[in-house]
């Protein structure tokens, strides 16, 4: 899978998202994605992930084995 795919996917279904995606292994299908859009004002932590898995839906377990995801709005990412 590639990861630039992965990307293109997110930012796709949600416009404002800054996303950025690493193979974690080099193997390419363990995937580490960070989604930072106020699309997820007000959103719980599982909302925030199963939006992103139902972007990826029809690669997940195929193409992704493994999927780490951080979701967070811009202001909970610049507070960090």
């Amino acid at each position: 899978m590639d990861s630039n795919l992965i990307k293109e996917m997110i930012k796709k279904a949600i416009s404002d998202a800054n996303v950025e995606v690493y193979d974690t292994t080099g193997t390419s299908d363990h995937f580490k994605v960070v989604v930072i859009s106020n699309t997820f004002e007000g959103m719980t932590l599982i909302k925030r992930h199963k939006l992103i898995y139902k972007i990826l839906n029809q690669y997940i377990t195929k193409e992704i084995h493994a999927l780490q995801i951080i979701a967070q709005t811009k202001e909970e990412f610049n507070n960090e």
